[in-house]
This record gives C-alpha cells, sequence and structure tokens, in this order.
C-alpha cells in the first residue's frame, strides 16, 4: 500500500493574495493594537506633566534597543524555522526554536542587568534636569528589570507565525494591549485601591501587558502549534543553528538598534532649541507607529511566506508576494499621509499639547509625513532581504538612511537655528532610502531570484 504523503502547509499552494491577507491581517491588527498600547502610556502620561512626558521619549532608544534584539532576533528564528519547514526538515525546525527561546532569556538577562544599574546614569546623560531625570530612571528601570515578558512573547509569537498562525498572534498581542491599557490609568492615578505611582506604574502596566501575552502565546505554542515541538528538556545550545539564526538576525538587530542611535542623537539637537522640541518628536514616533505598525504585520506576514517558498524553490510565488506586499504598503502609507497632513493639531491634543506643542508639532507632522510615500516600499524591501538570507543589504540601507543621511543632514540644518528646517531632513534621508533599496532589489533578483529552479513535480 502507498505511504500517504505528508499535508503541505497552506504557504506553498494557497493563491497568493489570499494567503498573504489571511496571515497579514492578523498580524496588522495585532500590530496595530500593539501601537496602542505603545500610545497609550504616553497619553496617560502626558496628563502627569510635560516633563513625565519628555522623559519617557527620552527612554525610548533604551526601550527600542531591547525591542530590536528580541525582534531581530525572533526575525532570524523565523526565517530559519520557515525555511525548514519548507526544506521538510523537522529536527532543524524544532532546533530553531528551541535555540531561540534560549538565545531570548539571554537577552533578558542582559537589559535585566542594565536596568538595575544603569537607568540613573542614562538619564543624567541625556538631560540636566532633575525631575526628568527621576521620572525616566523610575520608568526605564521597571521596563527593563521585568523585559522578560517581552523578550519571550515575541520569540513565541515569531515561532507561530513561522507556522502561519498569525491570527493567534492577534489574541496574544490583543490580550497585552487590553492589560496595558486597563492598568495604565489605575496605576497612574492611583484609582481605587491602586496606589497612585505617577511615571512609575505607567511602566507596571506595560510590563503586566508584556507577561499577560507571552503566558497566552506559550499555551498556543504548546497547545496549537503542532508543527513545531519544543522540547527543552536537556537542551543544549546549537552553535551552528545560533550562526545561522544570527546571520539573519544580526543584521535585522543592528538596522532596528540603529534607530536608537538615530533617537539619541536627534534628542540631542532637539534638546539644544527646547525640552518641548523632544518631546514633539517623541509624540511623533508614538503617532507614526499606528502607520508603520500595520506595515510591519504586512511584512511579518510575507517573511514566512517568501521563506517557505524560496526552501521550496518556487519563483513565482515569491515574486508574487513581494508584489503584493509592495501594493498593499504604499496604500498604508498614503492614508497616513492624509491624515498627518489633514489633522495635525487633532493628533497632537490626544497628548494634552500645550500651545507650544501644537506650534512645533504642526509644522513637523506636515513637514515628515511625506517621508511615508518612500517608506512603504522600502520596507518591504528590507523584509525581503531578510526573509532570502540577505539580511546585511537591510542594514546598509538603514545605516546610510538613519547615520549617514537623516543624523548629519537634521545637524547641518540645526546650524541655520531654526528648528523648522531639522524636519525636512526625514523625507530627504527617505528618498535616499527607496533609492538605495531598488539597487539591492535589482541585484537580489538578478542573483538569487531568477536564477531559482522551479521544482518538479
Amino acid at each position: 500500500m502507498q505511504g500517504t504523503q505528508p499535508r503541505e502547509n497552506k504557504m506553498g499552494y494557497m493563491p497568493i493574495n489570499k494567503l498573504l491577507l489571511s496571515m497579514a491581517v492578523p498580524m496588522m491588527i495585532s500590530m496595530l493594537v500593539q501601537a496602542m498600547y505603545n500610545v497609550v502610556d504616553s497619553v496617560f502620561v502626558s496628563y502627569v506633566g510635560e516633563d513625565a512626558l519628555t522623559a519617557v521619549s527620552l527612554a525610548f532608544p533604551i526601550q527600542n534597543l531591547m525591542i530590536s534584539i528580541a525582534v531581530g532576533t525572533s526575525v532570524g528564528v523565523n526565517a530559519l524555522l520557515s525555511k525548514s519547514l519548507g526544506e521538510k526538515r523537522q529536527d532543524a525546525a524544532n532546533r530553531a526554536a528551541d535555540n531561540g527561546l534560549f538565545l531570548a532569556l539571554l537577552g533578558t538577562v542582559a537589559f535585566m542587568l542594565f536596568g538595575a544599574f544603569c537607568s540613573g546614569p542614562f538619564f543624567a546623560s541625556q538631560t540636566k534636569d532633575p525631575q526628568i531625570q527621576r521620572y525616566g530612571t523610575e520608568y526605564l528601570s521597571v521596563v527593563c528589570v521585568f523585559c522578560f515578558g517581552m523578550f519571550f512573547q515575541v520569540m513565541l509569537d515569531k515561532i507561530l507565525i513561522s507556522t502561519g498562525k498569525t491570527m493567534l498572534t492577534m489574541f496574544t498581542q490583543g490580550l497585552g494591549a487590553i492589560f496595558n491599557i486597563i492598568f495604565d490609568p489605575l496605576f497612574i492615578f492611583g484609582i481605587g485601591p491602586f496606589p497612585k505611582m505617577g511615571v512609575t506604574g505607567a511602566a507596571v502596566a506595560t510590563v503586566l501587558g508584556q507577561i499577560a501575552a507571552m503566558a497566552l502565546s506559550l499555551f498556543f505554542n504548546l497547545k496549537k502549534n503542532p508543527e513545531v515541538q519544543l522540547t527543552l528538556r536537556g537542551f543544549r545550545p546549537h552553535l551552528p543553528t545560533i550562526q545561522r539564526i544570527y546571520a539573519v538576525g544580526v543584521p535585522s538587530i543592528l538596522m532596528s538598534s540603529i534607530g536608537s542611535v538615530m533617537t539619541l542623537a536627534i534628542n540631542n539637537i532637539l534638546m539644544a532649541f527646547s525640552s518641548t522640541a523632544t518631546a514633539v518628536f517623541g509624540v511623533y514616533f508614538k503617532l507614526q507607529s499606528f502607520v508603520f505598525m500595520p506595515v510591519f504585520g504586512l511584512n511579518n506576514g510575507m517573511v514566512p511566506i517568501i521563506s517557505y517558498n524560496y526552501g521550496a524553490r518556487n519563483k513565482a510565488r515569491v515574486k508574487a508576494t513581494f508584489r503584493y506586499a509592495v501594493i498593499y504598503a504604499t496604500a498604508i502609507m498614503l492614508v497616513g499621509l492624509a491624515i498627518f497632513q489633514l489633522l495635525p493639531n487633532q493628533l497632537l491634543n490626544i497628548f494634552n499639547a500645550s500651545d507650544e506643542m501644537l506650534r512645533i508639532g504642526d509644522v513637523a507632522l506636515r513637514v515628515i509625513s511625506p517621508s511615508f510615500l518612500f517608506a512603504g516600499a522600502a520596507i518591504v524591501a528590507s523584509s525581503m532581504f531578510q526573509a532570502l538570507g540577505n539580511g546585511v543589504f537591510s542594514l546598509i540601507v538603514s545605516v546610510g538612511r538613519q547615520l549617514v543621511v537623516l543624523v548629519p543632514v537634521a545637524y547641518l540644518l540645526s546650524l541655520a537655528g531654526r528648528l523648522e528646517l531639522v524636519w525636512w531632513a526625514f523625507p530627504i534621508a527617505e528618498i535616499a532610502s527607496v533609492l538605495l533599496s531598488l539597487l539591492f532589489l535589482r541585484r537580489i533578483f538578478r542573483t538569487v531570484i531568477d536564477p531559482m529552479e522551479e521544482p518538479q513535480a
């Protein structure tokens, strides 16, 4: 009797547009929810005072670095795991997941130590204002010391995404958001039996949401994800697997971490004008996440499809996935551009904006938002490079945009003594980014995708 053929994963046969939407839409929703609860912190903190909002803005580079390491590592796991499944190598897929959890633990330990010993010195280096220093140290210490929820949630969610179960991650991130939104006002303002903790309360609400999301994601992986078996009993780190994870992950980590360096540099440039300008920059980053997070969610749905079909040597499906992703990303960015151009003051007033913040922020949002037109395609291209194991291209584009163009141009424009000129560095940098991305895409298609031989039936 003929043996039963293993069932093909949906990433290998479902029509691409339907597949991409089925995998990306849940991720886009969950990323929007993620953006919402990132913004909620700042919204409630803004009612503590502008100094508190500035402190949270100054903490962003360290939070971004922490998230960059967690997400970058999990991107490497995602690409390796999906590719292994496409190649029908179950042992390799399981090994990628187990080593990913080990790497999440290492990241947790590193940032727990930073939170315990370095939060105060970090804020002392950023500002001389004692109130901002106090607020920032309180907030950052809690977020770092209890970062295990974030590290393990990100990794466990990426394991779900690797097998096409993006719908489940919508529930994990949704639960985290609900926890954060509920507990933010309770801990910040001391409602009912909860203590009034101010800025520290915002950090407590954040980590509680992350821990809740981590617990649900672990449950889903153990009970709802049979394509990957997490077998930590007798686990030993597997160096070749870790090397393959970081071949994709390190460029992704560096690429995202560069955002921390860029933010530190821009904060220093803006602090020379006023702390309000720095607060506006922080608010902009929170607001733009509502535009960029859906595109990142789209990419999270795209990467395993491309990695799987790259492993299966299905050139046509790789190309089609990329094409649809660019179209959807550009459409999202156009909607974001329209909102930022038409409603800048309404967006700023969400954060209890002062008259000075409105004056500065109106110009900032109108000048920066045209960069969205170029950012969508560049972000999708960057994820395409990572999915095909060429993360170094993503790194080069990110370094070029943020450190070679954005920061130097912003500094040079600041020398004119006019704050409104500094914001023009963002669209200038984004144009440079998309041009470099197009150059690398041409090479990827010529050397990696076009030469692929279609598998025999």
